[in-house]
């Protein structure tokens, strides 16, 4: 969305299928680092809130993987540990991430991740930053809790399909399915097909390959494909996917 009279676009915003801090994702975050004058200029803050939950060598990990990925790449990088709603309500953050112009979000619970952030000075912080020109990425679980509902896949785990939850909204068409080049294998190809078919009202379903991005850059009124496969865009309910290969430019009307 291109910058108006009434202040800048938003910065880009990254819906990662699979693949945080690997190499297989080194160009889309060159890229991300790019839109804000390269890595130098970058101040990039991850989060694995998503794995709050977890046992503790979880956050902890994907926290080392995070800042030793965008080292490499030549940025700035800070963890910061919000793993909890008191986390996400304490003060002791808001400089960090107020300071910050990058967050990563990776994996791990998405309902979790939604539900520790909404309403929090932790989310207003970053969400306002994200409107004034600040990268967002949110990888998997991440993904997901950016649109307007979360699937309950703990439900499409045992064969049920159609229990949706509100996500956080930042793109409330949306509804993200990471690691969809794999996801018929977890849950079976007769519940995705239903999951796809009972999505909300007005909802777009995006399915995100591992190892890929569908990645909105700033000033552009569209989408592009970045990594290694695919992304499949279920905007008409009852028609199947259209496929965009990497490199494609997506089109979503009004989003």
């Amino acid at each position: 969305m291109a910058a108006t009279a009434d202040g800048p676009a938003p910065g880009a915003l990254a819906l990662v299928g699979s693949g945080e801090y690997i190499a297989a994702m080194d160009d889309t975050d060159r890229a991300l680092l790019e839109t804000l004058g390269g890595p130098g200029a970058a101040q990039v803050v991850v989060l694995p809130t998503a794995a709050g939950h977890e046992e503790p060598a979880s956050p902890a990990r994907w926290a080392r993987l995070g800042v030793d990925h965008f080292t490499r790449l030549g940025a700035q990088v800070q963890p910061a540990m919000i793993l909890n709603r008191a986390d996400a309500e304490d003060p002791r953050w808001l400089d960090l991430l107020e300071a910050a112009n990058f967050y990563y979000f990776s994996g791990g619970d998405p309902q979790y991740l939604a539900a520790i952030l909404a309403g929090t000075p932790t989310w207003d912080v970053i969400r306002r930053r994200h409107g004034a020109g600040a990268v967002l990425a949110g990888c998997s679980a991440g993904a997901m809790a950016f649109g307007g509902w979360i699937p309950n896949l703990r439900a499409a785990f045992t064969g049920r399909a159609g229990d949706w939850h509100p996500a956080l909204g930042l793109v409330p068409p949306l509804l993200v399915l990471p690691h969809f080049d794999r996801m018929a294998n977890f849950i079976g190809r007769a519940v995705l097909r239903r999951m796809v078919q009972t999505a909300p009202t007005g909802a777009c379903v995006i399915g995100v390959d591992e190892d890929t991005a569908l990645v909105r850059f700033p000033a552009a009124d569209s989408w592009q494909v970045w990594g290694r496969q695919t992304v499949s865009v279920f905007d008409r309910p009852g028609n199947g996917a259209t496929v965009y290969q990497t490199g494609q430019t997506v089109v979503l009307p009004g989003i």
